[in-house]
C-alpha cells in the first residue's frame, strides 16, 4: 500500500495559531491580571489559556485537594504545636479541640458563594477518611489474623 500523495501537498499556517502581538502600554504595571481577547492572562507565557479560576474543574479539584490536605495537615500540625508548647499530658487532654476546625468546611457549605467549593472539600475529607480508615483496618486485620 502506497501512502505517498499523487500531488505535492502545500500547507499554510493557520492564522489562529499565530502568536498574538499586542501593543503593551509601558505605563501599565506588569502582571495586572487583565485578559486579552483570546482569554490569556497578561504574563501567561505559553501556559494553557483555559487554566484559570473560571474553569469548571478548578473549583472541584482545588476543593477536593483542600479537603484532603485539611484532614491530614490540620490535626498533625495542631498536635505538633500543642506538644511543643505544653506538656504531653496537657496536649493529650487538649487534642480533641481540633474538632473545632471542622467548622471551616461547615461554614463553606452554608455560604452560597462557597457552597460548591465546600461540597468538594467535604468530599475530599470524607474520601480521605474512608481510604485511611479502610487501609488501616485491613492492615490491622491482616496483622491479627497472621498472629
Amino acid at each position: 500500500m502506497d501512502t505517498t500523495p499523487d500531488r505535492p501537498v502545500t500547507t499554510t499556517p493557520d492564522p489562529s495559531h499565530e502568536p498574538a502581538t499586542a501593543e503593551v502600554d509601558p505605563s501599565e504595571a506588569a502582571g495586572s491580571g487583565r485578559t486579552d481577547e483570546t482569554g490569556r492572562a497578561d504574563g501567561a507565557d505559553g501556559g494553557p489559556s483555559w487554566w484559570h479560576r473560571d474553569h469548571p474543574t478548578f473549583t472541584a479539584l482545588s476543593g477536593f485537594f483542600a479537603g484532603l490536605l485539611f484532614l491530614i495537615l490540620v490535626p498533625g500540625v495542631y498536635g505538633a504545636v500543642l506538644n511543643a508548647v505544653v506538656a504531653y499530658d496537657t496536649a493529650e487532654r487538649l487534642f480533641p479541640y481540633v474538632l473545632v476546625a471542622l467548622l471551616v468546611p461547615a461554614v463553606l457549605l452554608v455560604v452560597p458563594r462557597t457552597r460548591r467549593f465546600g461540597r468538594y472539600m467535604a468530599l475530599g475529607m470524607v474520601s480521605t477518611a474512608v481510604v485511611v480508615l479502610g487501609v488501616g483496618g485491613l492492615v490491622l486485620w491482616i496483622l491479627v489474623a497472621r498472629g
